[in-house]
């Protein structure tokens, strides 16, 4: 791609990771490399996508940061912010890293939106990233509760909005359908 674009899925609705999911075997197909990059996922935590990922490897991948003892059904467990703090930042770095290598050719950054409204992350850090990303890659941040400079610095938003879940009858997390 000679110009990478920024991609932002955010909203209260379900479907974000799966629109990454979706782009990133679109553009496999396609003879692209993608890496996804998963704020606030256990490493030790075994998703439909994790597993699905690694059939495709090398020109899919992906890289979880965080672990069971920071994270526990989605969210942060108690006293742990330090250590949270840390994954993200792991995880933005090597995001970072990563797109000046240029080893890829998109780039989604899973859940960091979420990281962000936690204060896990400093805006003006993921704004500089986007900022001075190499011009070929194209970025995708995903996640709830996109900030409005985020919003502004981004190319394409989509804002998925919910109106019936499962979840509100009672209905948990589905293995191969959320997870």
């Amino acid at each position: 791609m000679k110009k990478g674009l920024v991609q932002v899925y955010t909203g209260s609705g379900k479907g974000k990771t799966t629109a990454a999911l979706g782009l990133a075997l679109r553009a496999v197909g396609q003879g692209l490399t993608v890496c996804i990059v998963q704020f606030m996922k256990p490493t030790d935590f075994e998703t439909g996508e994790k597993i699905a990922i690694q059939k495709l490897e090398p020109e899919l991948q992906i890289q979880q940061f965080g672990d069971s003892s920071v994270w526990g059904k989605g969210r942060p467990k108690e006293g742990t912010t330090s250590d949270m703090k840390q994954a993200a930042r792991n995880a933005l770095d090597f995001a970072i890293n990563n797109a000046k290598r240029g080893h890829y050719d998109i780039m989604v950054l899973d859940e960091i939106n979420v990281a962000l409204s936690q204060d896990l992350l400093k805006l003006d850090d993921v704004l500089s990233f986007i900022k001075g990303k190499p011009e070929g890659i194209e970025l995708v941040l995903t996640g709830r509760g996109a900030p409005d400079q985020l919003i502004d610095a981004a190319d394409l938003v989509t804002e998925m909005r919910e109106i019936k879940h499962p979840y509100q009858s009672g209905i948990g997390a589905r293995k191969g359908i959320e997870y």
